[in-house]
């Protein structure tokens, strides 16, 4: 039987799911899902405003949700790590199954 986890932690996973759980922040972690891409390739993937995706990315920055590289002016987004992908993938197959 699995134990439950510290209080502390528990709280971590409880900030994590709420950060992932937003409407934005999902199409945003959709779209780079798999390849890094900038601001400008998002808004336009998304279809919100540069300055809500920007200020969303920070939020999943701040969360560990994504990564970044800058290459001169711009920044690149990307998944954190594989831990993320699955996170989402596993959300997807699990809504997909009640479909």
């Amino acid at each position: 039987m699995a134990r439950i986890p510290e209080d502390r932690k528990i709280d971590k996973m409880e900030s994590l799911l709420n950060v992932a759980s937003d409407f934005t922040r999902l199409k945003i972690m959709y779209s780079i899902l798999g390849e890094e891409k900038n601001v400008t390739e998002i808004v336009g993937e998304v279809g919100a405003n540069q300055s809500l995706v920007s200020h969303q990315l920070a939020v999943l920055r701040k969360a560990h949700l994504v990564s970044t590289r800058k290459e001169g002016h711009k920044v690149y987004y990307t998944l954190a790590d594989e831990h993320v992908e699955s996170l989402i993938k596993l959300v997807q197959e699990h809504i997909e199954e009640d479909l």
